[in-house]
């Protein structure tokens, strides 16, 4: 892949990462997903967000896969 294709994807993804960053708790049901792990105790919390991965990773690869087309 030549440097500038690399440079522009690059930007792109940070771009996106920016983006769900700042905005990323105003989207509904963000983080809030079925298979998102959330277990509370009386000192001790947890959290993993598998359902918001699994989701945001299809996405980036169906944007991957769009972009190499």
């Amino acid at each position: 892949m030549p440097l500038g294709k690399t440079l522009i994807l690059l930007g792109f993804l940070l771009i996106l990462a920016g983006a769900l960053l700042t905005w990323g708790g105003k989207i509904p049901l963000l983080g809030r997903l079925p298979g998102d792990i959330r277990i509370e105790r009386e000192n001790f919390s947890l959290y993993f967000p598998l359902g918001t991965c699994i989701l945001i990773s299809a996405l980036v690869s169906l944007a991957l896969w769009l972009f190499r087309r």
